[in-house]
């Protein structure tokens, strides 16, 4: 069980953040940000504390569920020690595991692809098509609003060069071609032939085939290959997830200042939240995670869209 939450309402939040930051720095490694959010690393697990409207949250997290009830028994006694001066009341809700923590709810789901720009004949026809052709893998199709995002995002970024790492039916490479300017060129990289030869089709009839240059095979070959220029204005990636700290790696030491890099599936539908698990995806996808928001070489944001989305600007 990954993590368990606690609200506590108090006028003084940050007094008592700052003391159990001071006092449990003897014993444990705590560090307290500029933002006046805490982190308390007890080894066995850990405990956020945040500053709220009314009180503070507390986010107790930890690989198994004994040592989530350790942390949060620690945190809690050393918590009560300071209210001398009113009664807090601690309540951690059930432990959640990571896989059960993001889920989009079908309600908001609908709201957001009924709300941002339609989607076309080409683009509906491809999803109908993935559909029907891969089964249960066309859960890998980027979706309608994602997709759209893509296009805005490569529209803004001004670039003439983009990446692609991962095409599958080429939904997203549409959506990317789409945001480059007449005379600007897609390198997309994947090693199915049978899943790319939808692709093709659809990018013809979108009118982005010119643009779109397919190389089959092991993606890192193909980016190892490329020119060490950073003269890549945008780039997107979307494969396997095991890779992709060394995707990053190639594609942001290409990438022109200014140039942006998304990536998908940051979340793994949740797990990358939960210490219990330690597959390569996790745990590869969890590395990244934490490079990339403290790689200087760029500034970046995470946004819960979908499964989870990066992206990371080059800067200087």
């Amino acid at each position: 069980m990954p993590h368990s939450t606690a609200y506590v309402a108090t006028d003084r939040p940050d007094r008592y953040i700052r003391q159990l930051v001071s006092h449990m720095g003897h014993k444990a490694e705590a560090v307290l940000g500029g933002d006046g959010r805490a982190v308390i690393d007890l080894g066995s697990g850990r405990c956020v504390l945040r500053p709220c409207t009314g009180g503070f949250e507390m986010i107790a997290t930890a690989a198994g569920e004994e040592s989530l009830i350790g942390v949060r028994d620690v945190v809690t006694r050393h918590l009560l020690r300071f209210a001398t001066r009113e009664e807090l009341v601690v309540d951690w809700s059930p432990p959640v595991g990571g896989d059960a923590a993001w889920a989009l709810s079908p309600v908001v789901d609908d709201y957001l692809l009924t709300h941002c720009s339609p989607v076309d004949e080409v683009l509906r026809d491809l999803v109908v098509r993935t559909r029907e052709e891969t089964g249960g893998a066309a859960g890998m199709q980027v979706s309608h609003d994602e997709g759209a995002l893509l296009t805005m995002l490569a529209r803004m970024s001004g670039a003439r060069l983009a990446l692609e790492v991962g095409v599958f039916t080429g939904y997203s490479s549409i959506c990317i071609a789409r945001g480059l300017p007449p005379d600007g060129r897609l390198l997309a990289c994947d090693v199915s032939t049978e899943w790319t030869s939808i692709a093709r089709n659809y990018w013809e009839r979108a009118g982005v085939a010119d643009r779109i240059d397919l190389r089959i095979g092991p993606a890192l070959e193909t980016l190892r290959g490329l020119p060490a220029e950073p003269v890549v204005g945008f780039a997107f990636i979307d494969a396997d997830k095991e890779s992709y700290p060394d995707y990053y790696e190639e594609v942001v030491t290409r990438l022109s200042p200014g140039g942006l890099v998304v990536l998908d599936n940051v979340f793994l539908g949740g797990r990358v939240f939960d210490p219990a698990f330690q597959g390569d995806a996790q745990v590869a996808v969890r590395r990244l995670n934490e490079t990339i928001a403290r790689d200087s070489r760029v500034e970046s944001v995470m946004l819960p869209v979908r499964d989870g989305v990066t992206i990371a600007r080059r800067v200087g």
